[in-house]
């Protein structure tokens, strides 16, 4: 993801030059990264459904991330107040966390459902869902002109499916999921432990430090 987004930073002052919102290598980059984040939420959610999360800590939870989707949408109104985000990954994951967390005791249903909520927005298409009022659903005839957008459907069957996999282990395989790293991936612990702070605050470092070199060699738009 950073470095994804390092790329976006280069290109937008200028240093590369690509289509990264048509380009498919660019767009699939997107996609794959989306998903890992989507299924680490759901299996996140779903290891701390199994250990007993009270729905107090939940909610405080809950809270940082939408509380942090809503400064994404401030900050992307401010530099880019034409195509602002107003329902990105984090948006998407404060609603579909909440479907998630209700959903923990259905079973394996939910690998049913998942699927069902994937292939929804491929076989339903409606204007009415065109608006920034109503595209967070999934079910636009077109993608709207956004920085980010990751609607409910179809990623909530992803979020599900994170969920189903991680009961599995749990109950199976949890020797998979328990004990330390190795060394050499000690840092990676780190990232886990403070993901949000580190989402939220790698694109002020880089596009700072990009937008900083673009003013010293003149690029600044």
């Amino acid at each position: 993801m950073a470095i994804f987004h390092f790329c976006y930073d280069l290109n937008y002052f200028g240093f590369i030059h690509q289509n990264m919102l048509a380009d498919r290598t660019w767009t699939l980059q997107r996609t794959c990264i989306v998903t890992l984040f989507l299924l680490c939420a759901g299996a996140g959610q779903e290891v701390a459904s199994h250990q007993g999360q009270p729905l107090a800590r939940f909610w405080r939870r809950w809270a940082q991330i939408a509380g942090c989707a809503l400064l994404v949408s401030a900050a992307s109104w401010f530099m880019f107040p034409r195509t602002w985000i107003s329902f990105g990954v984090l948006h998407g994951i404060a609603v579909m966390l909440i479907v998630v967390r209700f959903t923990a005791g259905w079973g394996n249903a939910r690998f049913a459902l998942g699927l069902v909520a994937i292939a929804l927005p491929r076989l339903v298409q409606h204007p009415f869902f065109d608006s920034r009022a109503t595209d967070w659903v999934g079910l636009v005839t077109h993608l709207p002109v956004t920085e980010d957008f990751v609607p409910v459907l179809p990623w909530l069957g992803v979020m599900w499916w994170g969920a189903v996999a991680t009961d599995w282990l749990l109950r199976r395989r949890s020797a998979l999921l328990a004990g330390p790293l190795a060394r050499p991936l000690a840092p990676l612990v780190a990232l886990g432990r403070w993901s949000l702070t580190f989402y939220m605050t790698h694109q002020l470092v880089l596009m700072g430090g990009v937008a900083a070199a673009a003013w010293l060699l003149g690029r600044m738009r």
